[in-house]
């Protein structure tokens, strides 16, 4: 009797979830960048229309939705794949527009991977997403039994739609767990498994709030106007993720002009990582260490020397370099410090320009 009572409550909680998550991302769609090599709505209505179909008789309505109403989230490359998420996944979500945007976009590929192209891939392949670069990883595939399973989520619906360029499986839950109170002490809120430029797995999806966010050190970089030591971090990150991928706390050397960007890419590597300490220094800290002090960085084998001008200001210099802004950045696992200009390696070639 109890059951039969509440038999009303099923379609209006479906229609409330709906609209939720519809409102919820509308605005965040108004940015989305438009290209004009991409189907309209109106020409590939028929597909969408299928697909939603195809969707909702595998019980994925909210995803059906919103690909009709808003398939810009799911659709940027003239092929796509969209992993369907559940409704009990979405519709109790507390995430705010941009958050919810950002998750659809990590549950949809700009490649086209049928179930069959799934299973002929090995354990460990990673493939894009549309959300900023970030990868997915498969974490099993077994071809005789036919089971799929990416970032260890079960594709539990395999080639629901299968049409021209356009496929979509459904899966058991999301790809990623989501937590909104990182986002503003710069954490990463999407945790993507670590992929080589191969796109083979490195690592799988840790922690990032235990974790140094390399992304977030980047970003601050850029903004301060230090692109060029930005870029050749970003350029090297793959190697310091595959040794050092669960360093907690760094301090980050920043010159405003780092020419080292051309060059070779171990050359490239041993250079940046000369200016990253694998702890966290605050420029008290370092002022406090005795003259001579040696500081051991991320390029084994070197390390850097504590020196103070001989003046009466007895300034700090590391490598005789300036600290000319000191703690420009600071959380808890990381600082970064501003430099007069790049450390030099002596017995590198080209690193006196």
């Amino acid at each position: 009797m109890a059951c039969s009572s509440n038999w009303w409550r099923a379609p209006v909680y479906f229609t409330v979830s709906v609209l939720l998550a519809f409102l919820a991302i509308s605005t965040a769609l108004r940015s989305l960048p438009r290209d004009n090599s991409l189907p309209t709505k109106t020409t590939i209505a028929p597909l969408l229309l299928d697909a939603s179909s195809a969707l909702r008789k595998s019980g994925f309505n909210i995803i059906a939705t919103l690909l009709q109403i808003t398939p810009e989230i799911f659709i940027s490359s003239p092929h796509s794949t969209i992993f369907a998420i559940p409704d009990s996944s979405i519709a109790n979500a507390s995430h705010t527009s941009w958050l919810l945007k950002h998750l659809f976009q990590y549950h949809a590929s700009p490649l086209q991977l049928s179930m069959k192209d799934l299973l002929k891939k090995h354990r460990g392949s990673c493939f894009p997403t549309l959300f900023r670069g970030k990868n997915v990883a498969l974490t099993k595939v077994d071809e005789k039994e036919r089971v799929v399973e990416i970032n260890h989520v079960l594709v539990s619906h395999p080639d629901i739609f299968l049409n021209g360029p356009l496929t979509i499986h459904g899966v058991l839950g999301p790809f990623t767990s989501m937590d909104p109170r990182y986002v503003n002490q710069g954490w990463d809120h999407i945790q993507a498994p670590i992929c080589d430029s191969n796109l083979s797995l490195i690592s799988e999806a840790i922690d990032t709030k235990n974790v140094v966010e390399w992304t977030h050190v980047i970003r601050l970089l850029s903004s301060k106007g230090f692109v060029s030591f930005a870029i050749g971090l970003n350029s090297v990150l793959d190697g310091i993720l595959y040794d050092k991928m669960k360093l907690n706390s760094v301090t980050v050397f920043a010159p405003p002009e780092f020419s080292f960007v051309a060059s070779a890419s171990s050359l490239l590597e041993k250079i940046v990582r000369f200016h990253i300490l694998p702890r966290k220094l605050t420029y008290m800290e370092l002022a406090s260490l005795p003259a001579n002090a040696t500081l051991s960085t991320l390029a084994p084998d070197h390390d850097l020397e504590i020196s103070k001008a001989v003046n009466i200001t007895q300034e700090l210099m590391i490598n005789q370099v300036k600290i000319v802004a000191p703690n420009m950045f600071e959380s808890k696992k990381f600082v970064i410090h501003g430099i007069s200009q790049a450390f030099k390696l002596d017995e590198l070639p080209n690193t006196s320009r």
